[in-house]
């Protein structure tokens, strides 16, 4: 059983960096221009779009949902931030998650879909995809962070918001990958609107029950209205404003929700592999989001059909490529 564990276990996830981005995957952008057909087409209109995008001085707002922070393209959303490309996140509560238990050294591991789901269980390994997560690299590492983390906070205040949470665990972290680190280091605000439906929240949730009996320990209150008025304070001092929406969820909408309130996005571009046929926001294209206000009747936008694990490094290595970003 132990050996059976450990080969299953062989193949770390690795976070890729802007830098390596930039150099393997941007040059692809001008080769699917040569093609000229189908799906090649929409990768070299988004890389288009955020080039201008960028040049244009556009406040950018970026959203992804938490399981693509279990991938390396953590590496890359945290280089994003360092170099000031983005200027606030929007994400799920799971985007906690997965970097703190990164972020404090915990690995995952490169597995297959096709694995026996039952055999996992009984390996104590989760699977999110073609992930695999050991039990004792996330639930236990994130519950104790969280724990130590929020009794140091009680002692200073009892209310705290999302994007104040986000930025103390940033400020506790030690991995130069994390994307909450580099949110702390750069005071780039990541807002997470869904952030008690993760293993973050749920340790929250058990802080406050540890407190109700104890005499030394204080609950702690999450404030989300005060992350609404601080994304209000940016949608609306923005004289353009940029969309990069990776997936879809609670963290597209909330982007594209707040746009509406300044007429909408000036630029935007949707990466997803959810259909629009079944009438989901997540499937939604941006077309639709100018029906709502979300988007500008003549912003530049455009969606991409396809896995952001695929599509989103060759975009965004060659819009860094161009712009000499790195």
């Amino acid at each position: 059983m132990g050996f059976e564990r450990a080969s299953l276990l062989s193949r770390q996830v690795e976070d890729v960096s802007l830098e390596v981005v930039a150099e393997e995957a941007g040059r692809l952008v001008k080769l699917f221009e040569r093609i000229g057909g189908f799906s090649s087409r929409y990768i070299v209109r988004s890389a288009e779009v955020l080039v201008e995008m960028y040049r244009s001085g556009a406040t950018v707002l970026m959203s992804f949902p938490a399981n693509l922070v279990a991938t390396g393209l953590r590496g890359l959303f945290s280089g994003l931030i360092k170099h000031g490309l983005v200027h606030a996140v929007i994400t799920a509560g799971g985007t906690f998650d997965h970097d703190i238990a990164r972020g404090q050294g915990y690995k995952y591991y490169i597995g297959d879909f096709e694995y026996d789901d039952s055999l996992l269980r009984e390996l104590e390994i989760h699977r999110l995809g073609n992930i695999l997560i050991p039990f004792e690299n996330y639930g236990p590492p994130i519950e104790g962070f969280t724990h130590m983390m929020l009794e140091e906070l009680v002692k200073i205040k009892e209310e705290w918001s999302p994007s104040e949470l986000a930025f103390e665990a940033g400020r506790r972290l030690p991995d130069e990958n994390s994307i909450l680190k580099r949110a702390f280091e750069r005071k780039t605000p990541i807002f997470a609107p869904g952030i008690m439906d993760s293993a973050f929240g749920t340790a929250i949730y058990t802080f406050n029950e540890k407190s109700r009996v104890s005499s030394s320990l204080k609950p702690v209150r999450v404030d989300v209205v005060k992350d609404m008025e601080r994304i209000a304070d940016i949608v609306y001092s923005s004289e353009k404003l940029g969309g990069i929406m990776l997936g879809g969820g609670i963290s597209k909408h909330h982007l594209i929700w707040w746009a509406q309130f300044r007429g909408g996005l000036d630029y935007a571009v949707s990466i997803t592999s959810a259909p629009e046929w079944d009438g989901s926001l997540s499937g939604a294209r941006t077309r639709e989001a100018i029906s709502w206000g979300k988007i500008k009747p003549k912003a530049n936008h455009v969606t991409v059909p396809g896995d952001a694990t695929v599509v989103f490094p060759i975009v965004i290595g060659y819009v860094i490529r161009e712009l000499g970003a790195v």
